[in-house]
């Protein structure tokens, strides 16, 4: 195998693209193949604003995590993480206290797959084929225990993942499991889609997503997505756009105003 791609594992077909390959490739990173640009590109030919979501979305990661180790924490639960590329969340919390820990959670077999490889040997992290939806799997497994300490604050985060979550599955009980599980001092990270958002655009490409098929996209309002953090206390600004966050720089925003809107983002620290 070519130096260049020895983070593939033998059992992936790199000739089928990637869902998880596609949004690294939406970032900037280099973990993807011309199977993965190529549906990259038809991705936004239909849904224009998909890289700068991705990059917002990203931006948001970076600084919801660096405010978390100001805060004191030093492990993290990343549910939903994808390939973990492009200015994740152990580069950027070890970066300031190499001490973290992380563990990423995803259900796409072809994400962790990749992602055992690409983490092989990298200290205080570990990777997790597990469900959102299904707690237990992720709280109760041994890579769990092995790699977090479930008696010291752990830094949660659910980036673009909840709204995968039909109404009808009750997401706000899910995430109640999860804020039970965590000890005082524990901090929880959301980014979700919303409906209140007033870019065209964006609106007319969550349709297109569900009309595709597949799982769907559920948009929610501010206080149905407040509702997901419960008791816990909200660090300032708040839940606002994902953009809006303690933003540090033009990087974190685009320029179109109404796109740093199209998803809420918050995180709020349990008592």
């Amino acid at each position: 195998m070519p130096v260049e791609q020895s983070w593939v594992p033998q059992s992936v077909d790199v000739s089928v693209p990637s869902a998880a390959r596609v949004y690294d490739y939406m970032l900037g990173g280099a973990h993807n193949f011309a199977v993965d640009r190529q549906m990259g590109e038809k991705l936004e030919s239909v849904m224009p604003h998909a890289r700068s979501a991705a990059r917002i979305n990203r931006a948001f990661l970076g600084r919801a995590v660096r405010f978390m180790v100001d805060e004191g924490v030093r492990q993290f639960l990343d549910i939903g993480s994808g390939i973990p590329t492009v200015s994740n969340v152990h580069q950027v919390a070890q970066a300031v206290a190499p001490e973290c820990r992380v563990l990423y959670v995803d259900r796409d077999p072809v994400a962790v797959a990749h992602s055992e490889l690409i983490l092989a040997g990298v200290e205080g992290t570990g990777v997790l084929q597990a469900d959102l939806r299904d707690p237990e799997s992720i709280l109760e497994s041994p890579v769990a225990r092995r790699v977090l300490n479930f008696d010291e604050p752990i830094g949660v985060l659910m980036l673009f993942m909840v709204h995968w979550v039909p109404t009808e599955a009750d997401p706000w009980g899910l995430l109640k499991h999860y804020r039970e599980a965590l000890p005082s001092g524990s901090y929880l990270a959301i980014s979700h889609l919303t409906g209140e958002h007033e870019n065209a655009g964006a609106k007319a490409a969550a349709v297109r997503m569900n009309q595709a098929g597949g799982d769907q996209v559920v948009e929610r309002g501010r206080d149905e997505i407040l509702a997901f953090f419960g008791d816990f206390e909200l660090a300032e600004p708040g839940l606002v756009g994902f953009a809006e966050w303690r933003t540090s720089g033009p990087g974190d925003i685009s320029v179109d105003p109404t796109m740093n809107r199209i998803a809420f983002a918050g995180v709020a620290r349990k008592p």
